[in-house]
């Protein structure tokens, strides 16, 4: 019996003037919306629907089914009917030319990056969502492919302007002909109202995903944490982790989260004895073709001893080893290379390049410390009876007794377990290697090596009957050694191997429960970071429980393929992929930034954009290898952050154009904290997609300096209810960062106008200004000058105004020069109770030292009397 409150036993009803109706009309070929033309030359197969006409029920929470059927004359779907079933269809939707788009589409199997244009042409293959602009109703459409049956879709280009929609099962033993929902058509007069109306439609609709709202974040959210990655590759073992935690708390900045990246787990090659870890393995690549052999970790941390880096003189690391292992492993590679174009250029005698191989690959060893004895490993995972003081437990333990302010400890794995996935009949899992066979769609996606490698090798798949006990089994392990959360990666690698398991909608569902499940049993329901998922089966189908996730590509510290200027190109282009990935992912988990490394070129470039993100910060600096100064820009001394309240987004003037290699345009970015609102304004220019070439390259042309205008109004304040009041304000004063410059400005004012240089940004912050004092006196509290979100520092701010005094208070967390605005000087300033020294300038800058106080948490009271 369904209970009276469930929501999905409540009838999603609306009664709604006829004209309602009219919003969107299917009709002699022509798909118009407010009877202006959409789409045009629609075939004759193509359906519309309402969205109410397919709706059946929802388990979506009251609230969310009410907000849904309140604005559910504004969508409905778009359908298709054939003869012949298949297990991929292709079919136009009609097609437009001439209106400016923005969408959304994968360049590779796992990262999807903003593209525009003008007609369906110019879209690319396997896009996931396309925005139009509608200005002669002043509105926007989105149209979004979505899951229908055991079909997932996708839009491709088509010739002459038209939109090609592609409905493919991932498996030929799954066919269908008739869709009556492939498609989710949208209206609103907001760009990001759409994203959060259409979305939740979708949530309505399909009852296998959760939006953010209805989901905890992982507590590191809030938090500074170092990943591994960078800094060790798959090198990294517990005394290199040691000191580099060590490093980050000399230098007061204390790490809250840890991310043990790739190269932990106990994985081998077919070819190898299935009983030992694989060898001295250190990049990423090398590991592609590795399969799990046991569920726990390798021998490396599997040998660590209990409290043998806890004693005054802790096991000894040296930070130089990682880079020369590093550099070594990138000749190997090159001389690997060189040995392939000899194979392909035909040459018969390959001695010369076998022997430098095997040279190099003994130094590697003799970097390693030469072969180390494999510690025996059977099927089953047996311990010793000292268990508990060796091995991953006994690391994280001694890990929380020295570092007492770290949270959270983090480990990496692939979706399928390693990349190559299980290795059969070495676990008690029904493993099986299943050959892989990629999608059409994916041939116009970038080259990419995780592909080739994956391909090459196969994935040893766990049959999805058993993917429940499979995370369970490696998580539950994990939860018992000190590990609170994992990092999941390689995720849309299932689409390759769906064939005999339903397709790749039927086999996503069956691991993303396993996943899911386990995630609320053993890392308290939030405890997981995805990655390598930017592809709609995944938000559809596997974010149930998952509420954080990247919104990048990797961070890439230089270009792999040799483009000196990648080292600074690439930064731009990780920023355009975050903020724009941002619309959608961010409707459904919260968005992740990544990593980056404090002491890269550009590094501050990076540290900008973290600091207005509304996510994590964290770094993937070597040891030894940080800038203090700039990460105490972003961090407290206590491992938090000044976090802004929301995830950032585009402005309204980037969303048809192209911030990458227009050479005109600034991205700009914008998002909240308690007391204001934040642009980020970042010169991003000089790199981008090449639809000939498949491929981002760099645009040396673009890499220049370019003007901007920011503007108060550039601030999106009627997307969060407590902004919308700041609004109203009559002024403001803006904060320029960078520039450390205080400007007065209102809603009438004209633009802000600088110049910023490629790599390089600036930070607004706006703070509406109170009139106290019968509005002789003008206020505004900006923050800490000292760290880029200088407004998120603000804690509390309060105000007493009346005949006899008027007086400002306000707590504040951090060290530094705490500045505000004030049009007159204050007669007293007070820090913590006590009389203290101000500066106040005729510029209206308000300047009080702030110390950091440790028993205060940071916080400091900071009180002005006028």
């Amino acid at each position: 019996m369904v209970a009276p409150n469930d929501p999905s036993s409540l009838p999603l009803r609306i009664c709604k003037p006829e004209s309602l109706d009219k919003y969107f009309e299917l009709l002699d070929g022509k798909f118009s919306v407010k009877g202006f033309p959409l789409l045009s030359e629609v075939p004759s197969n193509v359906v519309f629907a309402p969205f109410l006409s397919i709706y059946k029920s929802s388990d979506a929470p009251l609230a969310l089914l009410q907000r849904v059927q309140a604005l559910s004359h504004k969508g409905g779907f778009l359908g298709f009917h054939k003869e012949a079933p298949s297990d991929r269809l292709m079919n136009s939707i009609g097609k437009f030319t001439g209106r400016e788009f923005l969408s959304i589409f994968r360049f590779k199997t796992w990262w999807s990056t903003m593209w525009m244009g003008s007609s369906g042409s110019d879209l690319q293959m396997e896009t996931q969502w396309v925005l139009l602009n509608v200005p002669e109703i002043r509105s926007y459409v989105i149209i979004i492919p979505v899951i229908d049956g055991r079909f997932r879709s996708a839009f491709h280009p088509g010739t002459d302007g038209h939109v090609m929609i592609c409905a493919e099962s991932g498996s030929t033993k799954v066919t269908a002909s008739s869709f009556d929902a492939i498609a989710y058509v949208h209206l609103s007069e907001n760009p990001y109202n759409i994203m959060k109306e259409a979305f939740s439609a979708l949530r309505v609709h399909l009852n296998t995903f959760k939006l953010l709202e209805e989901k905890t974040v992982p507590s590191l959210v809030d938090k500074f944490g170092w990943c591994t990655w960078d800094a060790f590759y798959l090198a990294v073992e517990p005394a290199g982790i040691w000191h580099g935690v060590n490093d980050f708390v000399e230098g007061g900045v204390s790490p809250r989260f840890l991310i043990i990246d790739d190269g932990w787990q106990s994985i081998n090659t077919d070819d190898e004895n299935p009983n030992e870890d694989a060898k001295n393995l250190v990049l990423g690549g090398t590991q592609m073709t590795a399969r799990l052999h046991r569920l726990d970790e390798c021998d490396k941390f599997r040998k660590y001893k209990g409290g043998s880096l806890l004693g005054p003189n802790p096991t000894s690391f040296d930070p130089k080893k990682p880079k020369m292992l590093i550099l070594k492993a990138i000749e190997i590679e090159h001389a690997e290379n060189d040995r392939d174009k000899a194979i392909q250029s035909r040459v018969t005698d390959l001695s010369p390049f076998e022997t430098k191989i095997q040279k190099l690959k003994q130094e590697l060893d003799v970097i390693f410390g030469g072969e180390e004895k494999s510690v025996s490993s059977g099927s089953g995972g047996s311990r010793s009876c000292k268990a508990e003081s060796y091995g991953m437990k006994a690391f994280t333990r001694d890990l929380r007794t020295k570092f007492k302010g770290l949270d959270d400890i983090y480990v990496w794995h692939a979706l399928c377990g390693a990349w190559g996935g299980v290795r059969p009949d070495s676990t008690n899992l029904n493993s099986k290697i299943i050959s892989c066979k990629l999608s059409p769609g994916l041939d116009g996606t970038m080259a990419d090596l995780a592909v080739v490698k994956i391909v090459e090798g196969g994935i040893g798949l766990v049959h999805p009957d058993q993917a429940g006990d499979f995370y369970d089994s490696m998580h539950s392990y994990l939860a018992d050694a000190g590990i609170t959360g994992v990092k999941v990666d390689v995720i849309h690698s299932l689409e390759y191997v769906s064939e005999d398991y339903g397709g790749r909608v039927e086999l996503a569902k069956g691991y993303y429960k396993g996943l899911s499940d386990s995630l609320s049993k053993n890392f308290k329901g939030s405890g997981l970071i995805s990655s390598m998922q930017q592809c709609n089966d995944f938000f559809f189908l596997g974010t149930k429980q998952i509420s954080m996730g990247r919104v990048g590509d990797d961070f890439w510290f230089q270009d792999p393929n040799g483009d000196p200027m990648g080292v600074y190109w690439l930064q731009g282009v990780h920023m355009i992929h975050c903020a724009y990935n941002s619309m959608w992912i961010g409707q459904i988990i919260k968005p992740d930034w990544d990593m980056f490394q404090s002491d890269h070129l550009c590094a501050k470039f990076h540290a900008g954009s973290r600091a207005i993100c509304g996510g994590p910060v964290y770094v993937s600096d070597s040891v030894g290898g940080h800038d203090f100064e700039l990460l105490k820009k972003l961090v407290y001394p206590d491992g938090t952050i000044p976090k802004c309240q929301d995830f950032a987004l585009p402005t309204r003037d980037c969303l048809f154009r192209n911030p990458l290699f227009d050479k005109k345009t600034i991205l700009k970015i914008w998002n909240f904290n308690k007391y204001g609102g934040v642009i980020g304004a970042f010169n991003c220019q000089g790199a981008g997609w090449d639809p000939k070439e498949q491929r981002i390259k760099g645009y040396s042309e673009c890499y220049k300096p370019l003007s901007v205008s920011v503007h108060v109004t550039d601030i999106e304040w009627d997307q969060k209810k407590e902004a919308a009041q700041m609004s109203e304000a009559d002024e403001f004063i803006v904060y320029l960062n960078q520039a450390e410059e205080l400007l007065l400005v209102s809603p009438e004012s004209e633009a802000v106008q600088i110049t910023i240089q490629p790599s390089t940004f600036e930070i607004f912050s706006f703070v509406p200004i109170k009139k106290l004092g019968g509005t002789s006196i003008s206020f505004a509290p900006v923050g800490l000058a000292n760290m880029f979100n200088s407004g998120g520092t603000i804690q509390e701010v309060e105000y007493f105004d009346s005949e006899a005094e008027t007086c400002v208070k306000i707590e504040v967390k951090g060290g530094g020069s705490f500045l505000s605005y004030s049009n007159a000087s204050p007669k007293k300033g007070f820090l913590n109770g006590a009389e203290a020294a101000f500066e106040w300038l005729d510029n209206g800058k308000l300047a009080l030292n702030l110390p950091w106080t440790e028993t205060a948490g940071g916080v400091s009271n900071v009180a002005f009397l006028f």
